[in-house]
């Protein structure tokens, strides 16, 4: 009984110690917890803009990668199209006039071929520059809502000084 009643009184002293806590050094002013809810409505709002300019570069980006394989498909369907017409006229042509009608089905192959290619690498070159004016525009957001983020501390350190 007597260790029972040694244990009850020992677990008692020893949860009122630790129930014991020490009181806030100083709560926050009135005028650090309004700095603060205004930096961060602030910094929520520049996250918002942040996340639209986001989504519109994004979207531009695609847009733009969308309208470079249509470009490139179109280029190819074209290609194709034209070297399907010249082998027809060589099927078509002459005993006599065969080997001129392959040299020139040659020729418009490989013109063909070479539109083709250029309007490729052109697309290609659109589609490049717009991802790049969207990473741009990407980072202009960013470094807008850092500016905002660092104002709104500063306004924190601000208020808590006065």
């Amino acid at each position: 009984m007597n260790k029972l009643l040694a244990t009850l009184i020992a677990s008692f002293f020893a949860s009122v110690a630790f129930a014991q806590t020490t009181a806030p050094a100083a709560t926050a002013s009135a005028p650090v917890v309004k700095a603060e809810a205004k930096a961060d409505k602030a910094v929520v709002k520049a996250e918002a803009k942040e996340a639209k300019v986001d989504a519109k570069a994004d979207a531009k980006a695609m847009k733009a990668d969308a309208k470079a394989s249509e470009a490139k498909t179109e280029a190819h369907a074209d290609a194709t199209k034209k070297k399907a017409k010249a082998h027809a006229k060589v099927a078509k042509a002459d005993a006599d006039d065969q080997v001129k009608a392959e040299a020139k089905a040659e020729k418009t192959d490989a013109k063909a071929d070479e539109k083709a290619t250029k309007t490729a690498v052109k697309a290609d070159a659109k589609a490049a520059k717009a991802k790049v004016e969207a990473n741009a525009d990407k980072a202009e957001a960013k470094a807008k809502t850092d500016a905002v983020k660092a104002e709104g501390k500063a306004e924190v350190k601000a208020a808590a000084g006065k």
